[in-house]
C-alpha cells in the first residue's frame, strides 16, 4: 500500500513521528490539510535513527506548486537536506521542467545541485547540462551545456541547430537565458561564436535586446542584413531601431515604437535611408507612419493613420508596399443599434507618373450622422441622414484647381411584408436634398442646391424544394424604380468617377460608387437566382439580371455596361465543390455578346497543396481612366514536399501586352525547431519613378526563445 504524507515543511515530520516505533510508519496515511504544508507519497516510508526519512518507490512531493518524482529520497533532519536518486522530475509550476539521474537539494526543493541534468523550459526549448545548480529557487545554473529545441535521436544525435555553451544560467524571475562562451551551431557545423549572449526564455513575450537578422540580396541594393534591436521602455512601451546595410552603398535605420495607454495605443514607424537608387549622388529619403486608435467619452472612437514619403519611389524600393497613393486619415464614430455618428478627413498623395498632386482632391472631409426608426403609423424602417462633405485642391489655377463644399440630408422610408403564395413584397420612397458650393471653377455656378426624389417597389417569389441530394432554392425578382434626374454639368463630379455593376448593386437604388451622381430616371430590374445546397456539403449559385430603362439613357459610358435602354446581361456563379475546390466567375455582356466586364476565379485547397488563380478582363473607358482593355492573369500556388518543406510561387501576367509584371517565389522549411523562409521575387514593370527589381530574402525563427514556437508544423519523431 502507497504511503501518503502531509507534511510541515519536510523538516517537522520527526516531531510528528517521535512516538512511533523506529522501522516503519503507521499502516494508515496521515492526512491534514494544512496551509504550507508539503505532501509525501511513496510505497514506503520509514524513520532511520529518529533522523533520516527514508521513501522508497514511485516517490512524489509536492509543495507549493511545485512537485519532484524520483525512485527514492532521504531526508536529514538535522541538515534539512534530500538526498534524491532518480531517474528525477523536478517540475516548478512555472513552466520548467528538470530531469536528472541524482541530486541533492534543499527541503523546499529551491537549493541544490542535480547530475546529468536536463532542464526543459515550456515544453520547447532543452537545456542538457553535466551539472545543475538550482540557486535561491530563481536561478539554474547548467555546466559544459547543449541548448537545443530540436528532436534528438539515438540514430540522429546530432539537432539540427545547437547552442553550446560552457555555462547557462537561466533567471527564471527576469525569465532570460545567459549563455557563457555560447558557440551556435547548424547541424553540427560552428556558424557563430560569442563570449557572452542573452536570450529570452520561451515564457517571455517582451526583453530588450538583438532580434533574429534579416536577409536580403536585390538587383538595385544588392546583398543587405538588417538586425532589429528591441528596447523594453516598461510595461507598455517599447522601440525598435533596425539598422540596415546593403552592399550597393545603402544606409538605413528603421524604428518603431510603441505605446498603449488606459483608452487607446499608438505606433509610430519610419526609416531614414541614404542611397544613390534614383541615380546621381546619395541622397537621404524616408518616410514617416503615425496610427493609433482611443476610445473617448460617450462612446466616441478616436482613429487616425497617417502617412508621409520622401519620394514616389522609396516604398517600393524598400518592398514596403506596391501602394501608387498614400492615404492619411483622421476619424471620429459611435454607433449604436439604431444610430451612427462619424467624421473623417482624409489626406491623399500620388505616387503615380501621371498624376499631379496639386490638381487632385488632395484633402477630403465628411460628416454624417444617421438615425434609425420605426414610424408609429407606417410601421417598416424610417432613415434620416445629414451629412458634409469637401474636397479640396492646392492649385489656385481656375478648373484644375477646383474645391467643393457640400451640405446635404436625406429621409427614406421602407416596409418589407410578406403576401400570398410567399411572395416577399417591398416599397421605399427617399427624398434627398443638398447645396453645393463650388469654388475656382468657371464651368460651374457657385452655389447650386437640388431635391431629388425617390420611390421603389419590389417582388420577390422565393420558391423551394427538396430533393434526395440537395435543397434547391430559386428566386425570380422584379424591380420598379423611379427617381429624379440629376443634370450632370450642374454639379461636379468628385466621388462617382467610378461604377460598378454586379450582383450586388444589380437591385440598388444605384449604381455610382459615390453621392455626388444619382442614377435617374425609370426603370425596371429583371432578376433571377438559383441555388442548390447538397447534402453533401456542396453548392451552386447563379445569379442572372438586367435593367430596362424607361428614359435616363445617357448617364453612363457604352463600356459600363449601363447604357441605353437594356443593359447588359449580367451573370454570376459561384461553387464549392468540398474538398477545398472554389469557383467564382461573374461577367457582363450584350445581346451580341460582346462583354465589358468579365472575371474568373478558381481555387483549390488541400493539406499538401493549394492552386488559386484568376482572370480579369474590363473593356477600355477613358473616364475611368482606362485608355486601353485591361486583361491580367493572376496565379499563386503551394505544394508541400513533405510534412516540412513547401514550395510556394505566384505570378501576374499582363494579357494585353503579352509580359510577366511580376513573379515570385518561396521555399519554406518549418518543423518543431525551425522556421526557414527563402523567398525570391521580380518586378518587372518599370516607370519614371520605379525600375525594374529582383529581390531576394532569407529569415529564420528558433523555436523556445521569446514565446517562438513551431507554428503547428510536424515534429521529427525517432525510430
Amino acid at each position: 500500500m502507497r504511503r501518503s504524507l502531509l507534511l510541515p515543511r519536510l523538516g517537522l515530520v520527526l516531531a510528528l513521528l517521535a512516538p512511533i516505533v523506529p522501522g516503519f510508519l503507521a499502516a494508515t496515511p496521515v492526512m491534514a490539510q494544512v496551509s504550507g504544508f508539503a505532501t509525501l507519497i511513496a510505497d514506503t516510508v520509514e524513520i532511520r535513527n529518529r533522523r533520516y526519512l527514508v521513501a522508497t518507490g514511485n516517490v512524489e512531493v509536492l509543495h507549493q506548486g511545485r512537485r519532484l518524482r524520483a525512485q527514492q529520497i532521504i531526508f536529514d533532519n538535522e541538515t534539512r537536506a534530500l538526498q534524491i536518486t532518480g531517474p528525477i522530475v523536478l517540475d516548478d509550476g512555472a513552466g520548467t521542467l528538470i530531469l536528472a539521474d541524482s541530486a541533492a537539494l534543499d527541503a523546499d526543493l529551491r537549493e541544490g545541485v542535480l547530475t546529468s541534468a536536463r532542464v526543459v523550459l515550456e515544453e520547447q526549448l532543452q537545456i542538457a547540462a553535466a551539472e545543475v545548480r538550482r540557486i535561491g529557487g530563481r536561478y539554474a545554473v547548467a555546466e559544459r551545456t547543449v541548448a537545443s529545441s530540436c528532436q534528438v535521436c539515438a540514430d540522429r544525435p546530432t539537432p539540427l541547430w545547437e547552442i553550446r555553451a560552457r555555462r547557462v544560467i537561466h533567471d527564471q524571475l527576469e525569465r532570460q537565458i545567459h549563455f557563457e562562451h555560447a558557440q551556435f551551431r547548424l547541424v553540427g557545423i560552428p556558424i557563430l561564436y560569442s563570449p557572452w549572449l542573452r536570450m529570452p526564455d520561451p515564457t517571455l513575450k517582451r526583453a530588450t535586446g538583438f532580434l533574429l537578422p534579416l536577409f536580403s540580396s536585390s538587383s538595385q541594393q544588392g546583398f543587405g542584413v538588417a538586425i532589429p534591436y528591441f528596447i523594453k521602455l516598461g510595461d507598455h512601451r517599447d522601440l525598435t531601431l533596425a539598422p540596415y546595410v546593403a552592399s550597393n552603398d545603402v544606409l538605413s535605420l528603421g524604428l518603431r515604437y510603441r505605446q498603449a495607454f488606459r483608452s487607446g495605443d499608438i505606433a509610430l514607424t519610419g526609416a531614414v535611408s541614404r542611397d544613390g537608387l534614383l541615380g546621381g549622388n546619395a541622397r537621404l529619403r524616408g518616410f514617416a507612419r503615425a496610427e493609433g486608435r482611443f476610445i473617448l467619452p460617450r462612446g466616441f472612437t478616436l482613429s487616425f493613420d497617417g502617412q508621409a514619403v520622401s519620394d514616389e519611389a522609396y516604398l517600393r524600393d524598400y518592398s514596403l508596399g506596391n501602394l501608387d497613393r498614400i492615404e492619411s486619415r483622421i476619424s471620429i464614430e459611435r454607433t449604436r443599434r439604431d444610430e451612427h455618428i462619424g467624421w473623417r478627413t482624409l489626406h491623399w498623395r500620388s505616387l503615380r507618373d501621371d498624376e499631379d498632386n496639386d490638381t487632385i482632391p488632395s484633402i477630403a472631409t465628411a460628416f454624417t450622422w444617421q438615425r434609425h426608426f420605426t414610424p408609429p403609423v407606417l410601421g417598416g424602417m424610417a432613415e434620416v441622414e445629414l451629412q458634409g462633405s469637401g474636397q479640396i485642391r492646392t492649385s489656385n489655377v481656375d478648373i484644375m484647381g477646383r474645391d467643393v463644399l457640400r451640405a446635404g440630408v436625406r429621409a427614406q422610408w421602407r416596409r418589407d411584408q410578406s403576401l400570398a403564395f410567399g411572395i416577399v413584397g417591398m416599397v421605399e420612397m427617399g427624398l434627398r436634398g443638398e447645396i453645393y458650393r463650388t469654388l475656382q471653377d468657371s464651368n460651374y455656378s457657385e452655389v447650386h442646391s437640388a431635391l431629388t426624389p425617390h420611390a421603389r417597389a419590389e417582388l420577390r417569389w422565393p420558391l423551394r424544394r427538396t430533393t434526395a441530394r440537395a435543397i434547391e432554392i430559386l428566386e425570380p425578382v422584379v424591380q420598379l424604380t423611379w427617381s429624379a434626374p440629376q443634370p450632370a454639368d450642374l454639379v461636379p463630379n468628385e466621388d462617382s468617377t467610378l461604377v460598378s455593376f454586379d450582383e450586388g448593386n444589380l437591385f440598388a437604388l444605384g449604381r455610382f460608387t459615390g453621392i455626388d451622381r444619382q442614377e435617374g430616371g425609370a426603370r425596371v430590374t429583371l432578376g433571377l437566382g438559383w441555388t442548390r445546397l447538397g447534402h453533401d456539403g456542396t453548392s451552386l449559385s447563379i445569379q442572372a439580371g438586367r435593367i430596362w430603362r424607361v428614359d435616363g439613357l445617357g448617364q453612363f459610358t457604352q463600356q459600363s455596361g449601363l447604357s441605353g435602354r437594356w443593359s447588359d446581361w449580367l451573370v454570376s456563379t459561384a461553387w464549392e465543390g468540398g474538398s477545398g475546390w472554389g469557383l467564382q466567375a461573374r461577367s457582363a455582356f450584350n445581346d451580341s455578346l460582346d462583354f465589358s466586364r468579365a472575371e474568373v476565379r478558381t481555387r483549390l485547397e488541400r493539406q499538401r497543396y493549394g492552386i488559386g488563380s484568376a482572370l480579369l478582363w474590363a473593356a477600355a473607358d477613358p473616364l475611368e481612366g482606362r485608355l486601353t482593355p485591361t486583361a491580367e492573369w493572376l496565379f499563386d500556388g503551394r505544394y508541400a514536399i513533405n510534412d516540412f518543406w513547401t514550395i510556394r510561387t505566384g505570378t501576374r501576367f499582363d494579357i494585353s501586352s503579352g509580359e510577366v509584371t511580376y513573379a515570385s517565389g518561396g521555399l519554406q522549411f518549418m518543423n518543431e525547431c525551425l522556421r526557414l523562409d527563402l523567398s525570391l521575387s521580380r518586378r518587372f514593370s518599370s516607370s519614371n519613378n520605379v525600375a525594374p527589381n529582383t529581390e531576394f530574402g532569407l529569415t529564420f525563427d528558433l523555436a523556445g526563445f521569446g514565446g517562438s514556437r513551431a507554428r503547428g508544423k510536424a515534429r521529427r519523431s525517432c525510430g
